[in-house]
């Protein structure tokens, strides 16, 4: 198959995935703006197709119908606490004007996505998987019911699991990507080896049932946590159910901070993540196969519920992304994309964290070792987790 047939189909699949999540709105709660920090639900229906469009149809030379709608839908937003969002309802065009915007976009790019450049299709592809993991979160905090569920199930919950800590030997831990290696992003680039003395990591991912210990020692609640008459209960995407006990804890980073520091530990390193998540001999699709990850659940299952790697450490790869000490910058030899300067520069501004490792909503083609994501470390929506180190 030629590499634009391949990525065009990929990119079919990829828009099946989004559209299915735009389904679970209920239709009168497109206005909604269920994350303080976002935009409200109308802005995502057409920035995944606004994206493609002004990445694909200007180097496709495709004639612009519609340049207004181009830029109202160009960029999402990533503001502090101080600085949220204030525009209203009617500020936004009508639903069926949005959706015969994404229509229209999608025929005119259709018949051209074969002469596309591949390294914009891999970009069109991976941003709208992307969202299909990021909008996964705004629609978690969307009130039950603003939603139609689909048919879906939950993993059942047991005791606590006994953990122990792993030991690490030093070693060389490879970070990021050769070039021509194939597609990465830009903070990918360039591979280089980094330097890793001996530790110890946690065999588990800290489940909310240690985490409620911490709790009961007066720090805060996660935000995924409600409590009713005095009893812990999860909100899932669909129901509130008892807090899962030996489900990861979902938190934010100065959360799990705090709990690693209470415990006299720390977190992993990026470095650190590397030598524990990807031993020798271990093949990429060995490990998707076995972990919770690619849309296979909409929430988390117990820590234990998939085997330990080769080095006995469990589920480093997906139920949930894990908060790294590592503060997000850019590698030795970084270059910005032509096509898109600010993805990653725009973010080196020492207010965000690195997170490895992949939730239950993270495509399987994110998951290569050098893919990087990060956020804020106050930002509690993610599907985040961590697990403690003792170096």
């Amino acid at each position: 198959m030629r590499p634009n047939a391949e990525l065009t189909r990929a990119l079919f699949e990829a828009r099946a995935q989004t559209d299915t999540l735009f389904d679970v709105v209920h239709p009168d709660a497109l206005y909604e703006r269920p994350v303080p920090e976002r935009h409200r639900l109308i802005f995502y229906l057409g920035h995944l197709e606004a994206f493609d469009w002004n990445l694909l149809g200007h180097a496709l030379d495709v004639p612009v119908f519609d340049a207004g709608l181009d830029q109202l839908f160009s960029f999402g937003i990533d503001p502090g606490a101080d600085h949220l969002p204030a525009d209203q309802p009617d500020e936004w065009p009508s639903v069926d004007a949005v959706r015969d915007y994404n229509a229209r976009v999608r025929r005119q790019l259709d018949g051209a996505l074969e002469r596309a450049p591949e390294a914009l299709m891999h970009g069109a592809v991976e941003h709208r998987l992307m969202h299909a993991e990021t909008f996964a979160y705004l629609l978690h905090n969307l009130p039950f019911e603003h939603k139609v569920a689909p048919a879906f199930s939950v993993a059942a919950s047991g005791r606590i699991p006994q953990t122990r800590m792993i030991e690490i030997a030093r070693g060389a831990a490879t970070l990021g990507r050769s070039r021509g290696e194939g597609f990465g992003w830009d903070n990918e680039f360039d591979a280089h080896e980094v330097d890793v003395p001996a530790f110890a990591v946690g065999q588990h991912k800290v489940t909310n049932g240690e985490y409620l210990e911490f709790v009961g020692a007066g720090a805060p609640a996660p935000h995924f946590w409600i409590c009713h008459e005095g009893h812990w209960f999860y909100r899932g995407m669909f129901a509130d159910m008892p807090l899962p006990l030996d489900w990861p804890v979902y938190v934010d980073y100065e959360q799990a901070r705090a709990y690693a520091a209470w415990k006299g530990k720390s977190l992993l390193t990026e470095a650190q993540f590397h030598r524990a998540a990807y031993p020798a001999g271990e093949t990429e699709a060995g490990r998707l196969a076995r972990e919770n990850v690619n849309f296979r659940n909409w929430d988390p299952v117990p820590v234990n519920a998939t085997g330990p790697n080769a080095l006995g450490v469990s589920q480093m790869i997906g139920n949930g992304w894990e908060w790294t000490s590592t503060r997000f910058e850019p590698f030795p030899g970084f270059e910005p994309f032509p096509w898109y300067p600010g993805y990653s520069a725009n973010f080196f501004d020492g207010e965000h964290y690195v997170l490895k490792g992949g939730s239950p909503r993270t495509a399987a083609r994110l998951l290569r070792s050098s893919f990087r994501n990060w956020f804020r470390p106050s930002y509690p929506y993610l599907y985040a987790t961590f697990r403690v180190v003792d170096n």
